[in-house]
């Protein structure tokens, strides 16, 4: 063995630092972002550290959060979903309309929601890869095709653009209890959304880094053709991921549902941008192949926060979208900077 040999031998067995192993982190970046936010409204809204007010952002960041995951998820597989944030409407439609026309218990309700959801992420998936068209073409259709549907439908069957109320129905309370409660922990109120939010992101976390499935994901995003070439089930792997966003939706849906027991079918038209933001902030690149539940976790934070913390701040919320657009900007450039970094450090 010459010295040349010698020396790529021992690079290879020499152990990764932890500082190269921070650096390759993809939700660095938001890390460091979410801290900045953080303190940025400590000091310039008062109200922003009770406890209370916590409750009120990680809130508002779950409800982006649950969606936010499987979206990150469906990133790093190399597609993205334009019809997520109006299936969050069908999925509560569905629940509401089949459970009052059938008159029965809503958890029936909730069950057809769910295999509807799943259907229509299966729907886009199989399109995708069926057709090889872009995913911006086949979920902007899908888009399209369930906004008409939500406003189609509820006019036809309630005759109006929301749906009937179903509170006073069987399984109503315990389903409300599942999708919709508050959890109080001392004396203040956390909604039991956030529950569902940290279990998605434990579950997408496991998936992703201990699983095959999770090196499917990550193989599909980087170089499909070179996933194929290895044995990676390609299609497989994007129908799940995209069923993986119908679920979120069902789960986003029932929350909607439960928290008011009624549905206007107009709802959720622009969140699916809402949700890609939050993936893109907390690290995953729209190219695919690179990116963590973690990191969609703290970019729905710092969206939580910002959204919240102009309110606190008692600034015009007018400009909300402002600080949201600069945040992705900022976020984007702080993510490849920390990228660089890592690859130079490797």
């Amino acid at each position: 063995m010459n010295a040349t040999q010698v020396d790529d031998a021992d690079e290879r067995i020499l152990r990764t630092s932890p500082l190269r192993k921070l650096l390759g982190r993809p939700e660095l970046g938001s890390v460091v972002g979410a801290v900045a936010v953080f303190v940025f409204f400590a000091f310039f809204a008062d109200s922003f550290l009770r406890a209370a007010s916590l409750s009120t952002v990680l809130y508002a960041a779950s409800t982006i959060g649950i969606m936010a995951v499987p979206v990150a998820l469906l990133m790093i597989g190399g597609e993205f979903d334009l019809s997520a944030g109006v299936m969050v409407t069908s999925a509560a439609l569905v629940s509401s309309m089949f459970s009052y026309q059938m008159t029965a218990n809503v958890w029936v309700g909730v069950g057809v929601s769910l295999l509807v959801t799943l259907a229509i992420g299966a729907f886009n998936g199989f399109m995708l890869t069926r057709t090889k068209l872009p995913s911006f073409i086949i979920t902007l259709g899908t888009f399209l095709m369930l906004t008409g549907l939500n406003l189609g439908f509820t006019k036809l069957i309630d005759g109006t653009v929301s749906t009937k109320s179903i509170a006073d129905m069987e399984g109503f309370p315990s389903a409300r209890d599942v999708f919709a409660s508050t959890i109080t922990v001392g004396g203040v109120g956390f909604k039991v959304t956030i529950l569902w939010w940290l279990a998605l992101v434990a579950v997408a976390s496991w998936i992703l880094l201990r699983t095959r499935a999770g090196n499917w994901i990550f193989a599909v995003g980087g170089n499909q053709d070179a996933a194929r070439a290895v044995g990676v089930p390609v299609t497989r792997t994007k129908i799940g991921l995209y069923m993986g966003v119908g679920f979120g939706a069902w789960i986003s849906g029932q929350h909607l549902l439960f928290s008011y027991d009624v549905v206007q079918s107009g709802e959720g038209v622009g969140n699916e941008l809402i949700y890609i933001i939050a993936a893109v902030i907390g690290g995953c690149l729209i190219t695919g192949g690179y990116g963590s539940a973690v990191g969609s976790a703290v970019g729905a934070f710092i969206f939580g926060m910002t959204s919240k913390g102009i309110v606190f701040a008692e600034w015009n919320p007018d400009w909300f979208k402002f600080f949201l657009g600069a945040m992705l900007l900022l976020a984007t450039l702080l993510n490849a900077w920390v990228r660089k970094r890592a690859e130079a450090t490797a």
